[in-house]
């Protein structure tokens, strides 16, 4: 019986890319799933065509001989050293571990896997430390020492986790992969080495120090360099100086998260500090000098204007915050809150009620605002 043509088999013209090669295996290879072909008896015999078309035409060179002379590229004498991958009598379940590799090999850890070489160290996870700081601090910065828990390499074994300088031995098991293959029928299963655990090696004469890990737990102080302008969110990175990586590899990052504590007199935002100052009514109202105070621990003098309302903010340029690798600062802004006086004497409510009498053009807001409510109450009698 004749042979079909390759493209026919695939259902791709003659002039097929690659990709287009491919795509058309996937497509016929699913269909003829043995799980959605139970009552098909062809299913194996039309699996094995496709397989073997498939393999002619994803190989430059094969499928240039087949283009150009056809079955007969691999007959007789012509392209005798090929002959042997194109014949029908193939292994059916090799061939669907190499569709099982082409579906699902970027799943299985990495783009097809057969003949490939693991990595035999593994890099070490990153580590996480909260640091919380005053705002005096992030605005001065600080050199300051940490202590963090984390795992360090084994000196016993320098990281090999192989006693007395020996060497880790490539696992019997899986000859080094770190996986092994189960055939079931039509199918073939990857799974993680039971023997290494998927790292390839063995190692027959455990460190006693580190247990055959090349690491161990310990308690490391680092002296961490907290730039000026740091604030909430900021996230400064060690590199290497995170957790120690299995078997020799190397060290992952530690990463400073930094928090900076709220305060008692500034508010920040951003590059800005606010500072509330309580001033008395009467210096309100005739305005004079105050002294505020600065986060650098300095003193700055503030003139208040005569009249001056709560809520009423000044800058002070430069005063506020310095952002992180510059010169620049923020300003800080003074806010006045005008204080309302409490627990009067009779001498001083007798004062105040006086000072109340003679202040009737004195408060042009209140004059506003309940003239606009007469206005409101007179329409609304209309």
């Amino acid at each position: 019986m004749s042979k079909r043509d390759y493209y026919e088999v695939l259902g791709i013209s003659k002039g097929a890319s690659a990709d287009e090669i491919k795509k058309a295996f996937r497509t016929k290879a699913k269909q003829l799933h043995p799980d959605r072909n139970s009552d098909n008896p062809n299913a194996e015999a039309q699996f094995k065509e496709a397989s073997e078309a498939h393999d002619c035409l994803k190989d430059p060179e094969k499928k240039a001989a087949y283009d150009r002379y056809g079955h007969a590229a691999f007959e007789g004498g012509m392209g005798g050293g090929q002959r042997g991958g194109f014949q029908g009598g193939g292994d059916f379940s090799s061939a669907f571990s190499d569709v099982f590799d082409d579906l699902f090999g970027d799943f299985m850890g990495g783009g097809g896997g057969r003949g490939g070489s693991r990595n035999r160290a593994s890099r070490g996870s990153d580590l996480r430390y909260n640091l919380r700081v005053t705002l005096e601090e992030a605005y001065a910065g600080l050199q300051k020492t940490i202590n963090v828990p984390t795992s360090i390499q084994c000196d016993g074994c320098s990281g090999t986790g192989a006693e007395g300088g020996s060497e880790p031995a490539t696992c019997p098991t899986c000859s080094g992969m770190g996986k092994v293959r189960a055939s079931q029928g039509f199918f073939t299963v990857e799974r993680t080495c039971p023997t290494c655990s998927g790292m390839g090696q063995i190692i027959k004469n455990p460190c006693k120090s580190c247990g055959g890990q090349g690491r161990k737990e310990k308690d490391r102080s680092l002296s961490v360099n907290i730039p000026a302008g740091v604030e909430t969110g900021t996230r400064i990175r060690l590199s290497g100086e995170g957790e120690a990586g299995m078997r020799g590899g190397p060290s992952g990052d530690l990463y400073i998260f930094i928090e900076v504590a709220a305060h008692d007199i500034f508010q920040r935002e951003g590059g800005n500090l606010f500072c509330r100052i309580p001033v008395s009514m009467t210096s309100a109202a005739l305005g004079g000098d105050i002294e505020v105070p600065s986060i650098d621990g300095g003193r700055s003098r503030v003139k208040i204007p005569s009249g001056s309302q709560s809520g009423r903010q000044m800058r002070l340029r430069g005063k506020g915050m310095p952002a992180i690798k510059s010169s620049q600062y923020g300003d800080m802004f003074i806010e006045l809150a005008v204080e309302t006086p409490v627990n009067l004497t009779s001498r001083q409510k007798e004062l105040l009620k006086e000072f109340e009498e003679l202040s009737e053009d004195n408060n042009p807001e209140s004059s506003s605002f309940f003239s606009s409510v007469k206005s409101f109450w007179e329409s609304m009698k209309g």
